[in-house]
């Protein structure tokens, strides 16, 4: 495989990744009852930051996987 190629493929990979990754955050921000950026951000709710950071990395790691294959 040519090396342009796979430098191609690597970004195309990394932006569909970053876009389905932004896609899942707004639909669980959707199905929560309450604003979790406005609890992260604005009353400083460490809790709420590290169950979303968990559910960031968590999902990352899935879509890793189904990527990669």
């Amino acid at each position: 495989m040519d090396t342009n190629q796979m430098i191609i493929n690597s970004l195309l990979f990394s932006a569909l990744g970053i876009v389905i990754l932004f896609a899942a955050y707004f639909i669980i921000e959707k199905i929560t009852p309450e604003n979790t950026w406005k609890k992260i951000t604005q009353e400083n709710n460490i809790a709420v930051a590290i169950v979303f950071g968990a559910l960031i990395i968590g999902i990352s790691m899935i879509i890793s996987a189904a990527i990669h294959g």
